[in-house]
């Protein structure tokens, strides 16, 4: 059974843009900054750092 409209292109389309972002980020280095943070919050949760 198919629904109607287009929804299954707006889906489509704001995953397509979200891999982009995610390529764009990854490409301007942010990975390295967001996994500096995210390390850093688990060190003061458990209370080693």
């Amino acid at each position: 059974m198919r629904r109607g409209g287009s929804f299954g292109w707006l889906g489509i389309g704001a995953a397509a843009v979200g891999l982009w972002m995610m390529g764009y980020g990854i490409w301007r280095g942010e990975m390295k900054v967001v996994l500096e943070k995210a390390i850093n919050i688990c060190m003061e949760c458990i209370g080693i750092g």
